[in-house]
C-alpha cells in the first residue's frame, strides 16, 4: 500500500516536470525581440542576423529545438549562455550556492521558531499570547515580500546603520561576514515563513486536541505542555512536516524578488538579468532548476506524511 502510494507520486512528479519543462521552454521562445538581432545590435545587416540565427539554431522548428534542449538537460548539457559565450552550468555553478545558502540560513531561522511558537499558541490557545502571534501571522503573511524587505532596510539599514542594504556577497569573504550581509534578505524569507508553519501547526493541533481521547487527558489532569507536546503533536505532524517541506520549497523559489531587491548574486537575480539580455539557454536552466527543486521537495512532502500517517499507511479495515 504505501510502496504503491510512493510510485504514485512519484510518477506524477516525473509527469509534472515534463509539462513544466514544455511550459519553460514553449514561454521563453514567446518573450518579444529577436535574440540574434539583440546580440549583433540594430545595425547589424540582415545577413549577419541570419546567419546567427542558423548557427543558434533558431531556424529550426520549435518542436526540434525542445527535444535538442530537453536531450541537452538528460546529459547535464544546459547550453552555452548568449551573453557571456560560456557553458551555462558554469554560471549556475557559481551561483547556486548563494541561493541555496540563502534558502539553508532562512529555513535555520524560520523552521525552529514556527515550530516553537505554533506550539505555545496552541499551549495558551485563547490567551493573550496566542492572540498576539495569530495577528502578527496574519500581518506577516499579508504584507508583500518586497515591502517587508523595504521597511527592514529602512529600520535596520538607513535609521540605525546596523546591517547593510546591499548583500554583495563575494566567495573570498569569510563566513562570518557572509552571515551579516544576508542578514537582511534572510529576515524578510524568513517572516512569511515562520507565519505559515506558526499557522500550520496551531491549526493541526488544535484539529487534534478536539479529539476524545484527548478530552478523557484533560478529565485525568494532564496538563496544557504535556497534553500539546506529548498526545497532541505526534498525531499532527504529517500536516505540520508538510507545511516546513512546502515553506522550503518556497524558500528555494521564492528568492528571486529578495535577491533581486538586496542585489545578491545567487539564482534570482542571475534570471531576471538573463530576461533582460534575452539570455534564453541561462533563463531555460533557471525555470528547470526552480520547478525540479520545488517538485522534490513537494514529493519528499508528500512521502514523509505518507509516513508519519498511519491512516494512510495501513490499508482500510487493516487492524
Amino acid at each position: 500500500m504505501i510502496a504503491l502510494l510512493i510510485a504514485k507520486r512519484l510518477g506524477l512528479g516525473l509527469v509534472t516536470l515534463f509539462i513544466i519543462s514544455l511550459i519553460v521552454f514553449f514561454s521563453v521562445q514567446l518573450l518579444p525581440g529577436d535574440v540574434a538581432q539583440a546580440i549583433l545590435g540594430r545595425t547589424a545587416p540582415p545577413e549577419a542576423v541570419a546567419a546567427l540565427r542558423t548557427r543558434l539554431g533558431l531556424d529550426l522548428p520549435a518542436h526540434v529545438r525542445y527535444l535538442q534542449w530537453a536531450g541537452g538537460l538528460f546529459q547535464g548539457d544546459f547550453g552555452d549562455s548568449l551573453a557571456n559565450r560560456r557553458p551555462v552550468l558554469d554560471l549556475l555553478s557559481e551561483r547556486i550556492g548563494n541561493t541555496f545558502f540563502l534558502a539553508a540560513v532562512s529555513a535555520c531561522i524560520a523552521v525552529p521558531l514556527g515550530l516553537i511558537l505554533g506550539l505555545a499558541s496552541a499551549i495558551y490557545r485563547s490567551r493573550p499570547f496566542d492572540h498576539a502571534t495569530s495577528l502578527a501571522a496574519l500581518l506577516a503573511i499579508s504584507v508583500p515580500e518586497f515591502l517587508t524587505a523595504y521597511i527592514l532596510v529602512a529600520i535596520f539599514a538607513v535609521e540605525l546603520g546596523w546591517l547593510p542594504a546591499v548583500s554583495m556577497v563575494q566567495p573570498s569573504q569569510g563566513i562570518l561576514d557572509r552571515f551579516i550581509l544576508i542578514s537582511l534578505p534572510a529576515a524578510t524569507l524568513a517572516l512569511g515563513v515562520i507565519a505559515y508553519i506558526l499557522r500550520m501547526t496551531r491549526a493541526a493541533i488544535g484539529n487534534v486536541l478536539s479529539s476524545p481521547y484527548i478530552e478523557m487527558a484533560k478529565l485525568k489532569g494532564v496538563s496544557p505542555y504535556r497534553l500539546v507536546v506529548r498526545h497532541a503533536l505526534p498525531n499532527a505532524l504529517s500536516p505540520i512536516i508538510n507545511v516546513v517541506l512546502m515553506n522550503l520549497a518556497y524558500l528555494v523559489v521564492g528568492v528571486v524578488v529578495v535577491e533581486v531587491i538586496f542585489v545578491y548574486p545567487g539564482l534570482g537575480q542571475l534570471l531576471v538579468d538573463s530576461v533582460s539580455k534575452r539570455d534564453i539557454p541561462v533563463v531555460q536552466a533557471c525555470g528547470v532548476l526552480f520547478a525540479t527543486a520545488y517538485i522534490l521537495l513537494n514529493l519528499l512532502a508528500d512521502v514523509l506524511s505518507i509516513l508519519a500517517n498511519p491512516r494512510l499507511r495501513r490499508p482500510r479495515g487493516g487492524v
